[in-house]
């Protein structure tokens, strides 16, 4: 009798699970998974005949100046900001876990994520333009220093307008990553910290020994996350300088919004295939890897 009540419950519980998960699961079907395959179709098929074209797409992209040009930015981008965002985000967030008026301090670094897109590419322009804010700024200071003149420097349109976008990513999601480290911090036993002090350890110790080792659940999800955030700078790229950017801030969603615009579809879908196949590949090796270091 307990075996089959056991039984009974078990389906029920079955039961609910896939109830409560379905709609989810089809959102995911109809709207990610099947639209994919799609583009998976297309991708070995060419646009104005729908004819079988073999691997010709994949070796049209591969061989694409503009595609490697985007490539290697969006790379680079990717390996600069996210080492940036994790360091100065936690670099903020240890000092600010030891105030008692941390919730109402961590409010305010959400600001920058409610800010419309378009107020803060209007900011970067009249920071950032020739007769800018910053140039106003440092001709000022060359002035009252007298080591230098007048300062009319074009950080949009040179090779300066990597390390503004690189500035607005960290701008942006900093406040968002600081949250998450303080959930992180703030969950960790006061015991443990105390405990390590008694034992005559110093706070440098503390934190490597103690503060850190529990916060590498918490490391994973925030560079995962700032991976992924770092495909969304396109808009603010995109509004400040337009479709044909400075070459250095030229990335992958540039590339892709130009083909979409001239209806080059074929290569569109190759190249949108290989870059979801290698995001899946790095999540996966992240996940292994931090599954390791656990062990």
């Amino acid at each position: 009798m307990k075996k089959r009540n056991a039984g009974v419950k078990r389906r029920r519980d079955t039961r609910a699970f896939f109830l409560f998960a379905a709609p989810s699961l089809a959102g995911v079907l109809i709207f990610v998974l099947i639209p994919f395959l799609d583009v998976v179709g297309r991708s070995f098929r060419t646009v104005a005949a729908g004819r079988f074209a073999g691997i010709s797409n994949y070796r049209t992209v591969f061989t694409n100046q503009a595609f490697l040009l985007a490539v290697k930015n969006t790379v680079r981008f990717t390996l600069v900001c996210i080492p940036l965002l994790v360091a100065v985000s936690l670099l903020i967030a240890l000092p600010l876990s030891r105030l008692k008026s941390a919730g109402t301090v961590k409010s305010l670094y959400l600001f920058p994520l409610a800010m419309p897109t378009a107020t803060i590419v209007m900011v970067w322009k009249i920071v950032f333009y020739r007769q800018g804010f910053l140039n106003l700024f440092l001709t000022r200071l060359g002035a009252w220093t007298g080591l230098w003149g007048e300062i009319h420097y074009d950080y949009l349109n040179s090779s300066a307008a990597f390390a503004v976008l690189v500035f607005s990513y960290i701008w942006k999601n900093t406040g968002y990553t600081i949250v998450l480290w303080l959930a992180g911090i703030l969950g960790i036993p006061d015991e443990l910290r105390e405990a390590a002090r008694v034992d005559g350890a110093s706070e440098r110790q503390v934190f490597l020994r103690v503060v850190f080792p529990n916060l590498k659940g918490c490391l994973y999800t925030i560079v995962i996350l700032s991976f992924l955030n770092s495909f969304k700078i396109y808009r603010e790229a995109y509004l400040v300088a337009g479709s044909y950017p400075q070459q250095d801030i030229y990335l992958l969603q540039h590339l892709f919004n130009n083909w979409f615009v001239n209806l080059e579809l074929d290569k569109m879908a190759a190249a949108t295939v290989s870059v979801g196949v290698f995001l899946f590949i790095v999540i996966m090796l992240l996940q292994r890897m931090w599954d390791s270091r656990e062990e």
